[in-house]
This record gives structure tokens, sequence and C-alpha cells, in this order.
């Protein structure tokens, strides 16, 4: 594999120059910066709120800090409350290249595009032919995902991703999945691989929070899709969401923004802490993508039974399709056949394997089929965490 080489000694498999809005009534000139660079690597990721939120804070600290990101221009209206110089700041002592456009003071859209564009060409240029060092799959943050999940989704997509989530902890690399809305059911069956018996009592306690969250609201992470796809309780979409782990043991938990301090296995715990302040704890499955970004994953591991076309911007997304009818559908957009497993074309390990290959081969140049496609969606919302205790982290 090979990395670019980032200032604080991370390395990432891509050079990406992040757009980034600070506030919803600047995304139209974000995107008007962006697009005449569609064919670059120039993502737009934003904040849509007007007023202050610590959570949306660190999350767009850490996505323009992210080893993948190579520079980076904030775009401000100029009186939301969003913290833009501290951001700026940030980003500037993180060793990368950084300019904020404020639309108010720069005379309106128009001056504000010309500015940007100007910025981002810039750095396309600078960022021409960028050296890149070796890089070991031991430095490789990985998450997972599931999305449009149906009954093949826990027999074939999840647990190939569980393989090679084991593959790539046997290397070294730090691996992340998440969700914790939708492992209500197998949090005792968790906390038993977790490398510590403290471990294993929060990992528990994030579950049941997850479950009094849902029960407040009024429901919980079972869509009508999942029930047209076969899955009949939240228990059975639980089983098929947790194989996706694998089996190594559970080295720690962490919540949105927090990197893995070394490798192996880690629960990325989703649901806001407190009262419920903020409506659905995650809104949509892009925003469970952008959290593990934030947490350091150089590339995201979806799975799917039903069918999903969304990437994302910044990392780049696996797509593995778990269904072979959806498969022989979307073949265009998906990466990993892993129907194959449910007609007995392809075994489990052999899948598993292929999925661990293709990561490390994004680490050598190769694109994933939504980065073809140009999907770099993106969104985040409002969310309250608290720090993480002593047992989250053992050793």
């Amino acid at each position: 594999m090979r990395g670019y080489l980032r200032a604080d000694g991370r390395k990432g498999i891509r050079d990406i120059i992040v757009v980034g809005y600070l506030v919803e009534c600047a995304h139209h000139v974000a995107r008007e910066i962006a697009s005449p660079f569609q064919d670059a690597d120039v993502h737009v990721i934003g904040f849509p709120g007007c007023y202050p939120n610590p959570y949306a804070q660190t999350m767009m600290e850490r996505l323009c800090t992210h080893p993948n990101v190579a520079a980076v221009l904030l775009v401000s209206l100029g009186c939301e409350s969003f913290d833009k110089w501290g951001l700026a700041n940030s980003v500037r002592e993180s060793g990368r290249p950084v300019r904020t456009v404020v639309i108010q003071a720069a005379g309106g859209t128009r001056k504000s595009v010309d500015a940007g564009r100007a910025f981002v060409a810039e750095q396309l240029k600078a960022r021409e032919g960028a050296p890149t060092v070796p890089m070991d799959p031991s430095e490789l943050i990985v998450g997972t995902v599931c999305g449009g999940s149906d009954g093949t989704s826990g027999i074939t997509g999840n647990p190939a991703a569980g393989v090679a989530f084991d593959l790539l902890v046997e290397a070294g690399a730090a691996c992340i999945f998440e969700e914790t809305g939708e492992l209500i059911g197998c949090e005792h069956i968790m906390a038993a691989r977790a490398a510590t018996p403290e471990l294993g009592i929060e990992l528990e306690k994030s579950v049941e929070k997850a479950a009094r969250y849902y029960a407040t609201l009024g429901y919980g992470s079972f869509a009508a899709g999942n029930a047209d796809g076969g899955l009949s309780t939240i228990e059975e979409k639980s089983m098929g969401a947790y194989a996706k782990s694998g089996g190594s043991p559970i080295t720690g938990l962490i919540k949105p923004g927090d990197r893995p301090p070394r490798g192996g296995l880690y629960l990325l715990d989703v649901v806001p802490d407190g009262e419920v302040r903020f409506g659905f704890p995650n809104i949509n499955d892009n925003a469970e993508i952008a959290e593990l970004i934030a947490c350091g994953a150089h590339a995201v591991l979806f799975v799917t039974g039903r069918g999903s076309v969304v990437g994302s911007a910044i990392s780049p997304v696996v797509k593995i399709c778990a269904n072979p009818e959806t498969y022989r559908r979307m073949s265009d957009d998906m990466d990993v056949d892993a129907g194959r497993i449910l007609e007995g074309k392809a075994g489990l390990m052999e899948v598993g394997r292929e999925i661990r290959d293709l990561v490390l081969s994004l680490g050598e140049g190769r694109r994933t089929v939504s980065e073809e496609l140009g999907h770099r969606e993106f969104i985040l919302t409002y969310k309250s965490f608290e720090p993480l205790g002593p047992a989250c982290l053992p050793g």
C-alpha cells in the first residue's frame, strides 16, 4: 500500500480538497465553488445549523483534519454561530492549507465563488504529483455499516464483512462497527467479547441507552424496507447487523469523532447521551458513514440486501451486496457480490478475503464503484455526547 503522509504522521489513501460550508445559507456557494472540479477529488461537506453545537464542531474538525484530506476551504455566510476561526485554526495547526471565505465580507455569491475557486485551483496545482510513502495495513482504520438490510444480509454480506474485519484486525488495523440501536438483543453476547469486564459493562450500557432512546421516540431502527425484505423483529435485524463485527475481541468503545488509539475492534456508540433532544439519532445511512469517517476511517464497508447507491465524501465506500437478486439488478453500483455465498458459488472466507483485498487495493489507487459514479453524499445534524469514561478504552 501507499499513502499520503500528513504533518501529524498519519497517512491517507486519498488526497482530497474539502470545501466545507458552515451554515445552510452557504451551501449553494460551496457547491458552486466545487462544481468545475467534479473530475477532481474536491468534496463538499458542511453543517447546516445556525446555532452552535459542540458535536458538530468536533465532527467538522475531525473531518477537515482527516488523513485523506490535503487542504480545506471553509465557506461562511458570516453571521452564523459556528466557530469558523476555531475550525480554521485547527486545520492550520494540522499542517494543512486552509482559507475561509466569508460571503458577507467578500461581497456576495459571485465574488465568494470566484475567491473559492481560485483557492481550490491553487491547491489542486500544488498537489499535482504529490508524493506517497509506504503504508502498512496496521495504519488503516476501516468502518462498517449496513443499510437497506433484508433477510440475506445477516447470512452473507454482514458475516463476510466480519471475516474481512477479523483479517484486518489480525494485520494490526483498527476496525469500527456501529449503530447500537441495531444491536438491541445482542448486548450480552457482545459484552462477553470485551477486552475487560468493565468494558463489557460499558458496551451493555450503550445498547440499553439506545433502547431507551428509541422507546422515547416511539419507534426503533427498523424500517418498512427491512420488513419487505423478510426481517420480522429488531432482534432478528440485530443478529444480522452484529455479524459484521466478526469474531475478534472488542478492544474499546468510542463515540463520534473519537479516534481509535491503536489497532483492534471498536464499537462506535452513535446514540446521543442525555435526554432525547434532537430526534432520530441518525436520519439516514450517510449520517453514520460521516461519523465513522470522523473517527478516522480511511474506508467504509457498506453492506446492503435491498440495494443502495450512496457513497460518501472524504473516504471511499465499498458496497457489499448480500442478495444475489439485488446484485443482478444493481451490479453497476456494487463492489462485491456476497450473494454468491447464498447460491453456493463462493464460501464465506473467500468473500471475506475478497473484501479485505479490495480494502488494501484502495491504498494502491483502486477506486470504488461509488467513487467512479461520483457519489459524495454527506449529512451532519445536531447531537450531544459526554466524554468517554476510563473503562471505554482499557489498556
